[in-house]
């Protein structure tokens, strides 16, 4: 099995909308996933509560199947819509996957 977690740090304002409007919009984006991606064996969305510097926005915790898997993730359409979305919202990302 392989976890893929993601922690994002958001805009103050993005797309017309507050940090914490795209926060609550990218979790039900990610979290519409579940379910629809082969291999894609859990998915969870959570919000950083706090301030502090070293809080981070949005964490997106997931396992998949394998490394194969993975890939099948990054690259399906329902994620790769995702995708544009962050990339306008965002003004940090930090990334780790794992083999377990």
């Amino acid at each position: 099995m392989v976890r893929h977690i993601v922690m994002w740090n958001l805009k103050e304002h993005a797309l017309g909308n507050s940090r914490d409007a795209n926060a609550r919009l990218l979790k039900e984006r990610l979290e519409a996933l579940a379910g629809k991606i082969p291999g894609l064996l859990r998915i969870e969305v959570g919000l950083g509560d706090g301030d502090s510097a070293e809080t981070a926005d949005v964490v997106l915790y997931s396992e998949l199947e394998d490394w194969p898997a993975l890939g099948t993730y990054q690259n399906h359409p329902l994620h790769r819509e995702v995708v544009p979305f962050v990339g306008e919202i965002r003004s940090e990302r930090r990334v780790v996957d794992y083999e377990v």
